[in-house]
């Protein structure tokens, strides 16, 4: 528990926890971590320095940027708390897949560790969010998964939607109006090799989804 962690500074330790699993450990510069944040360059810049003050991060100027066990594990803790948040949310509020990344983000910022322990047990020590992002743990470890976006699977194949890559509220809400959510099987009954937009089957309904929807969405093979 860091007492003496703002909570920008957390929000910048989260955003670039983000960013090394969306690179898969690549390369982060200024600028991607500014977008991530929503700030300017100059902005993201004087914070990295006060988080490598507190060896949180470390970074040389032009350099990748890196979290430190310590700034990593600050991280972990705050996406466990607001995955926790947002299956609470979700599960026990009945709010909609699409509206609980807003309320979450207000509420993993709440210091109790206590309470934390107690919401985890409460919802069963669940191991994914409802946007089926896994939780970390107490320990920030959490299993991986293996899946695929559904634009790289091929026609004929049968799968079932097991996260989304985009969790804004506008892509959720869209998924939702096509009557699809976490568990959904979509079937694939063609390509169209102009736009790789594919023609689906859910339930009894046929679709055509684009390209921005398949690779969205993550499924695994049934």
């Amino acid at each position: 528990m860091h007492h003496n962690i703002t909570k920008k500074e957390e929000d910048y330790l989260k955003g670039l926890m983000h960013l090394k699993w969306k690179t898969q450990g690549g390369h982060i510069g200024t600028n991607q971590l500014a977008d991530s944040v929503g700030v300017a360059p100059a902005t993201a810049n004087s914070m990295l320095k006060k988080l490598k003050e507190k060896s949180w991060v470390d970074y040389k100027k032009y350099g990748s940027i890196k979290l430190t066990q310590a700034g990593e594990n600050i991280a972990l803790q705050l996406i466990r708390k607001h995955r926790l948040w947002e299956t609470f949310l979700y599960d026990t509020l009945d709010f909609s897949w699409d509206e609980v990344h807003e309320v979450a983000e207000q509420l993993e910022h709440i210091r109790s560790e206590k309470l934390i322990e107690k919401l985890d047990q409460f919802l069963g020590y669940p191991t994914h969010d409802p946007h089926g992002d896994p939780i970390p743990d107490s320990q920030g470890k959490f299993k991986k998964q293996s899946k695929k976006t559904l634009a790289e699977m091929p026609v004929g194949s049968i799968s079932k939607i097991v996260s989304v890559r985009d969790t804004s509220a506008a892509f959720l809400q869209y998924v939702s109006q096509l009557g699809m959510d976490l568990k959904t099987q979509i079937e694939i009954l063609g390509k169209q090799d102009f736009d790789n937009s594919l023609h689906i089957r859910v339930k009894q309904d046929t679709y055509r989804v684009s390209e921005k929807f398949s690779t969205n969405v993550y499924v695994v093979p049934i």
